[in-house]
């Protein structure tokens, strides 16, 4: 460090300008990204070289690159940043109720929060519903959301490091159909039976995670899809199923209007997993309360998991996409 440089004379914005400048390595578009002049840009990272007595970039008309001193700058200022934009999203948060997004009305998510509110009244927890686990990443990054649920495979990879996540239930979905639908007849539908009929694929455009899903069992099962909507939550689904009449997945236990039936599906059981996730946030940074708080709430999931079985494989065949049972590793072992 040059001579007078203390650590608390490192400028955060300046700290900014250098990681954009070196994700860019071309002073225009890292200048175009932070909203200020190229000169600017310029002569900021200059006088920081300057200060610290060394250069961070080489640079000539045609080129910029980091120097070794630049990346070692680089990599500390990354994570100089993350920490101000995690204490910044702590104390935010630290005033609010616990905010778990269910993702839509009526599934295993709402009967999860009905739970901790019961088993933990002395937490306060906001409900909301973002449609869909990829959706609601960004929101949980940015401390809007405290914990989310989905099928974390299928997740963009650059989330990949930043969340932590718990498996929940291994759901078996059925399939919603129309009362007077000749696969209603029966019980339940043998996977085999929907290759005979077009199935309705309906699914919010945040949720990329079931619509992930949805399509693996179609190509998997060589299913014909009839219709593919976008639409948010159960009652668009349901109304779609009798608007055209097509079979359509669901959980076995979605809520449904009259007119609909939902059968089990057999030969295989085709299971979803449904993860808790949240933010891998250092407790150090987290409000007493709140860590402790946001810790019963999981532990809470946890529990109700394992007495409801909910992560037991079934007894009769079961299916699973490739990359879930990829994802779930020792997970899927025989307990």
């Amino acid at each position: 460090m040059s001579p007078g440089l203390k650590p608390e004379d490192i400028d955060l914005r300046l700290v900014r300008y250098v990681t954009v400048l070196a994700e860019e390595l071309h002073f225009g578009h890292a200048a175009d990204r932070l909203h200020i002049a190229q000169q600017t840009l310029s002569a900021q990272i200059s006088r920081l070289e300057q200060r610290l007595g060394t250069a961070l970039f080489v640079r000539d008309r045609r080129h910029v690159a980091l120097t070794d001193a630049g990346a070692v700058f680089v990599a500390g200022g990354r994570k100089l940043l993350d920490s101000s934009a995690t204490l910044l999203m702590e104390v935010c948060a630290s005033g609010r109720p616990i905010r778990l997004d269910v993702i839509t009305e009526g599934l295993t998510t709402g009967l999860i929060a009905q739970h901790v509110r019961t088993r933990l009244p002395e937490i306060t927890l906001e409900v909301v519903q973002r449609q869909g686990l990829v959706g609601s990443l960004e929101h949980v990054s940015r401390g809007e959301i405290d914990l989310a649920f989905g099928r974390v495979t299928g997740v963009p990879p650059i989330w990949k490091g930043t969340f932590r996540c718990l498996l929940v239930r291994l759901e078996p979905m059925g399939v919603v159909l129309p009362e007077h639908h000749v696969l209603a007849a029966g019980d339940v539908v043998r996977l085999g039976q929907l290759r005979d009929f077009p199935v309705l694929l309906h699914t919010a455009v945040e949720a990329r995670d079931w619509e992930g899903w949805n399509t693996a069992l179609v190509e998997h099962f060589g299913l014909t899809v009839g219709r593919r909507l976008h639409g948010h939550g159960r009652a668009a689904a349901n109304a779609a199923a009798l608007a055209y009449g097509m079979p359509t997945l669901a959980p076995v236990r979605a809520p449904l209007p009259e007119g609909l039936l939902v059968r089990e599906l057999h030969d295989p059981i085709p299971l979803c997993p449904m993860w808790l996730v949240w933010r891998d946030t250092d407790r150090s940074v987290r409000a007493p309360k709140r860590a402790a708080d946001l810790d019963a709430v999981i532990e809470e999931v946890d529990r109700l998991a394992r007495d409801q079985g909910w992560r037991d494989l079934p007894s009769q065949p079961w299916w699973l996409p490739e990359t879930d049972r990829a994802e779930l590793g020792d997970l899927l072992s025989p307990r």
